[in-house]
């Protein structure tokens, strides 16, 4: 008998909570080649919470990582040395024709370090977004991991720009869409009504939530929470908004943790701002989609609701996802509280921005980067 020979493999890294909607698209489109290449999912424990990884892989159709590096939390040094000091090994016993890693985490760098210094091919997804803000950690992880990456794969055109400014060929470079935005669409009749979530979260749905709609709020970037005049502020303003329109907070960890610490528990113990638990990608889809207006500081949630169509208001001085802005939905605000307070009462009275859904963002961005890689780095 011959000798049987195996497909290619594509390893595939997840790290933290927005990598596994980022990855679900992928490895359901590799599923579709498996007779041409072979998926080795690797998690590398950044962000580890048993049950909610449980909730994410099973709710996406996410097969079981075939690796689970159990890195877990630390400074940003410790963590990405651990990534890479537990990646090495596996790298060599697996010997993938291409590392693909996702987003700007730790887990990203990492990997992406790892796998160069082997001259493995690394295939970034969401590559070129820029803030230019250097103090963002994530800022850092784009442009290093960007910097090495054979396939550059961009989510808008304006990354491409920003790609070849810092010189990187346009060869490599391709416009295919959001892969984000693919898991959205493949799982939004999936999305949990939100009066299931309260009366999950809380054992009733509360009045304040019925009459006239609700937004929602997602804090957790270190710039918000970890300062506490910053985060009183943002509370505060919360707070003011909350007399205007009822809020939903699912509270991330770390923010929890900075409330208690900064003893500004009060602010959020209001009768129009309901504190609940985080929750699962389907209960968040639930959340926004029927949401007045969302506020956040999330990337991801930016590009949600853009192709939801629900006003953004983000709590940053800067995105690194313009087009949000500049097509969709979004509005950048900062953490001024006048600022924050005119942009929700011109949404509350004129609905906001009509916004429209980008170029691309049609649940095939999948699709487009598995043929891509298959017809150049595969093909040579």
């Amino acid at each position: 008998m011959g000798r049987r020979m195996f497909p290619p493999v594509l390893m595939c890294i997840v790290g933290a909570r927005p990598n596994f909607m980022k990855i679900a698209p992928i490895a359901t489109e590799l599923q579709k080649h498996k007779d041409a290449l072979r998926l080795s999912l690797v998690h590398t424990g950044q962000h580890y919470d048993e049950a909610m990884k449980g909730a994410f892989f099973n709710q996406l159709g996410i097969p079981q990582p075939d690796v689970d590096l159990e890195v877990g939390s630390g400074s940003h040094a410790v963590q990405t040395a651990q990534i890479m000091l537990r990646f090495e090994p596996v790298l060599d016993t697996v010997k993938p024709f291409a590392v693909l890693v996702v987003g700007d985490v730790n887990s990203t760098i990492a990997c992406s370090l790892v796998a160069v210094k082997k001259n493995i091919p690394i295939i970034h997804i969401e590559a070129g977004l820029r803030s230019y803000d250097r103090q963002m950690p994530e800022e850092v992880n784009r442009v290093l991991t960007d910097q090495i990456s054979e396939l550059l794969f961009t989510t808008e055109r304006s990354a491409k720009l920003n790609l070849l400014r810092e010189g990187i060929g346009e060869a490599k470079i391709h416009f295919v869409g959001n892969v984000m935005i693919d898991s959205l669409l493949n799982h939004l009749k999936q999305a949990v009504p939100y009066q299931t979530t309260l009366r999950n979260s809380t054992g009733a749905l509360p009045q304040c939530v019925l009459p006239n709609g609700y937004g929602v709020l997602t804090l957790h970037r270190p710039s918000n929470v970890d300062d506490p005049v910053v985060l009183e502020r943002l509370l505060g303003v919360v707070s003011s908004v909350s007399r205007k329109l009822p809020i939903l907070f699912p509270i991330h960890p770390r923010t929890r943790k900075m409330i208690e610490q900064t003893r500004l528990g009060n602010l959020v113990k209001q009768p129009a701002i309901l504190s609940i638990p985080p929750v699962s990608y389907f209960e968040m889809l639930g959340l926004m989609k029927s949401a007045k207006l969302v506020l956040t500081d999330s990337g991801g949630v930016q590009e949600e609701t853009t192709a939801l169509g629900i006003p953004c208001i983000t709590l940053r001085e800067n995105t690194e996802r313009p087009i949000t802005v500049e097509e969709g939905t979004n509005t950048v605000v900062g953490s001024d509280p006048e600022t924050i307070l005119s942009c929700v009462d011109d949404i509350l009275q004129t609905g906001g921005k009509a916004g429209k859904v980008p170029e691309y963002w049609d649940g095939k961005a999948a699709s487009r980067i598995i043929k891509i890689v298959q017809e150049t780095i595969l093909s040579h």
